[in-house]
């Protein structure tokens, strides 16, 4: 084989080893990302459950585009809001750990700050993290470190009555 050919040959198997390791690493990558919090759509939630501290329960249901409170007489509730609930679904987790590294009474999950149920799968707020905007969630036999902007709110303004 003739010397430019020899050479071909080898930067071809180099350029396809390069393109091997970067595809191993991005997959990699990848799959240690620790992802979203839910694998549910904000777009696909259809109700909500909030209780905050030691109030009560709120219920609220997605009615023709519109968020909807359900508890007692039916009246329409904050979008927005509702909205930034579901929005939770989707928060970028920072890290995941099993539940059994911490003790629930010390991140503030025992009793919770605030639970979030979005379809079913229910969302335990704790305290801030000590190490920047961060908040304990628990999710199942997880604890997620994630964003305190995602922290869910009371209501703050009045309902519509439904018609």
């Amino acid at each position: 084989m003739k010397r430019p050919a020899r050479q071909l040959v080898w930067l071809t198997a180099g350029a396809v080893a390069l393109i091997a390791a970067a595809a191993w690493q991005w997959r990699r990558d990848a799959e240690a990302e620790p992802g979203t919090l839910l694998s549910l759509a904000p777009g696909s939630i259809t109700h909500i459950e909030l209780g905050i501290g030691t109030g009560a329960i709120e219920h609220y249901a997605k009615r023709d585009d519109h968020w909807w409170r359900t508890d007692g007489t039916p009246s329409r509730a904050d979008d927005g809001r509702l909205g930034e609930l579901a929005d939770t679904a989707a928060a970028d987790v920072l890290s995941w750990r099993p539940a059994s590294d911490f003790d629930p009474a010390k991140i503030g999950l025992e009793p919770p700050v605030a639970l979030l149920t979005l379809n079913g799968q229910a969302l335990a707020f704790g305290e801030t993290s000590v190490t920047g905007p961060q908040r304990y969630v628990r999710v199942g036999d997880r604890v997620a470190l994630i964003s305190v902007r995602y922290t869910p709110r009371p209501a703050t303004g009045a309902v519509t009555q439904a018609r």
